[in-house]
């Protein structure tokens, strides 16, 4: 006598379709060593660049040789925000060059387990493409970012998290108005380079422009990363600002990236992208 079939709870099922869109980034990389050499040539770079230049501020400078690290530090981490947003975005683009963004909403899968798989996929690009980068920095400058301890952990989420926030309405407006939204979603995250404190504290900003940079998770964190390297001391309440600013800046990126979809899901425009 047949068995009835007994359905699968749904949020097995989501983890599945989630795991399936991993893993088709996965495979896409681990046959692609262009791809791969991609992730792991620019924040190598960046780093021994700037880790030259602490160098030879830190001959000339009390303060760097005091606090030596603090440029390559910020570089490193300002390239987790940077990485985790291109990382999401680029995972979004591939399905739309290989004409399969429509293809993928006519299958059960919901537009918030695509948001979460690019999540997932943006976290493990980051890390091929840092991990290099901070060992290089061990090898060449005798630094290492990990150092910071703990808090590290605490700085490398927010960020990502910052990263996933400008990523899913990057993601959101490529939907709406097609790929002429490209080019603003690569330059985003330099928009906010000179106002987001990476090399420099808030105090030196004019001071209107402070408030704007406290509104920013990521301006805490770099914050947070100078007052351990510098003051040797952990500001548990700079942390605490940026997660709370991070909720809210990804409740805003989920929101926008849903209503984007709708849009163009009721529109017809998701079959049409890339053309």
């Amino acid at each position: 006598m047949t068995q009835p079939l007994v359905p699968h709870p749904w949020w097995l099922a989501a983890l599945r379709r989630i795991a399936a869109m991993i893993l088709r980034h996965v495979y896409l990389f681990r046959g692609s060593w262009p791809r791969f050499l991609d992730l792991t040539y620019w924040p190598t770079v960046q780093m021994t660049m700037w880790g030259f230049l602490t160098v030879f501020l830190a001959a000339k400078s009390n303060f760097f040789a005091q606090a030596f690290g603090v440029l390559l530090s910020g570089a490193l981490l300002w390239d987790v925000l940077f990485r985790g947003q291109i990382g999401m975005f680029y995972s979004f683009l591939e399905e739309i060059w290989s004409r399969n963004l429509g293809h993928l909403f006519v299958t059960p899968l919901r537009p918030i387990e695509l948001a979460l798989s690019l999540m997932v996929v943006s976290v493990l690009k980051t890390t091929v493409g840092l991990v290099p980068a901070t060992l290089a920095a061990m090898a060449i400058f005798d630094f290492s970012i990990y150092a910071l301890g703990l808090p590290l952990i605490g700085f490398y989420l927010n960020l990502m998290v910052m990263g996933w926030a400008i990523g899913l309405v990057m993601c959101g407006l490529i939907m709406r108005y097609g790929m002429g939204a490209e080019n603003l979603a690569w330059g985003t995250a330099f928009i906010m380079t000179p106002i987001t404190a990476i090399y420099y504290p808030v105090a030196v900003l004019p001071a209107w422009l402070q408030p704007i940079s406290l509104s920013l998770p990521s301006t805490h964190v770099f914050e947070g990363m100078r007052a351990i390297l510098i003051d040797g001391a952990f500001r548990a309440d700079l942390l605490l600002n940026a997660a709370l600013l991070n909720l809210v800046y990804l409740t805003v990126g989920l929101v926008a990236f849903h209503a984007f979809f709708q849009v163009a899901r009721r529109r017809g425009l998701l079959l049409n992208l890339g053309e």
